[in-house]
């Protein structure tokens, strides 16, 4: 008797036991003759432009360019002059400045764009809890530039001499101690144990709030300058200060 005829298996059924599934169609080395395909070229890497908008000061968009000079990013630092600014503000997000722009796109609000900046450079945490304790800083560090400048800028001399004795008797004291005392719970960095973005942030603002006081803050807290030192000792951050247009602030 003939053996009985089999059907062919149908398209797409698995291989009998202990056959080998034929290659896929377009999978790497399945080509003709059995030919090992040649492995694909790595895609290069993505290359962003950056420009940053600012006045030719450094205040709130010194710790942005720190990050940049920290990570070696090429970016085109646009000092906007009194005389060019009202033209430009209205092209502004907010009318206000720094401003980044990435690959043409513009965004505003400092803390962010160094927030950005730091996670393109590997100075942000390793997690969601690390993240956190490295934007408390930074927050905190705000809120003392912010209750500065609120006593800076008070246009009435009678009211702004009041608000000196308090910023220098009771806020500047404050919060100089608790951030002392992070540093030196946090082995010379301000989060983590180790270098993060609070630290160039710090380091970057500094120079701003020193000028709004008009004196050198960190000359009683050792631990605060020995971070600000630090991070001005690095090689591209030093290479950027000594470069950089010499100005008040």
């Amino acid at each position: 008797m003939a053996d009985e005829a089999q059907a062919p298996p149908a398209e797409g059924a698995p291989p009998a036991e202990g056959e080998a599934p034929p290659p896929a169609e377009g999978a790497e080395g399945a080509v003709e003759g059995g030919e090992a395909a040649p492995p694909a070229e790595p895609a290069e890497p993505i290359k962003h432009s950056y420009t940053l908008f600012y006045f030719n000061v450094k205040a709130l968009a010194e710790p942005l360019r720190y990050l940049f000079a920290y990570g070696g990013i090429e970016y085109e630092d646009v000092r906007v002059t009194r005389d060019e600014w009202p033209a430009l503000k209205p092209t502004m997000p907010m009318g206000q400045m720094p401003v980044l722009e990435v690959d043409g796109k513009r965004v505003h609000q400092s803390i962010s764009m160094a927030r950005f900046l730091a996670k393109t450079v590997g100075l942000c945490g390793a997690n969601p809890w690390e993240d956190l304790q490295v934007d408390i800083v930074v927050d905190t560090i705000n809120d003392f530039r912010l209750k500065i400048a609120v006593v800076s800028y008070e246009p009435e001399d009678e009211i702004k001499e009041k608000k000196l004795v308090t910023l220098n008797q009771e806020v500047i004291p404050f919060y100089l101690e608790k951030l002392e005392q992070t540093v030196k719970d946090n082995d010379g960095h301000l989060a983590l144990g180790k270098l993060t973005w609070a630290d160039v942030y710090f380091a970057g603002i500094t120079d701003y709030m020193n000028y709004m006081v008009k004196r050198d803050l960190l000359e009683p807290y050792p631990a605060l300058r020995g971070v600000v030192d630090a991070i001005n000792a690095l090689e591209p951050i030093k290479a950027w200060i000594e470069k950089r247009p010499v100005t008040e602030v």
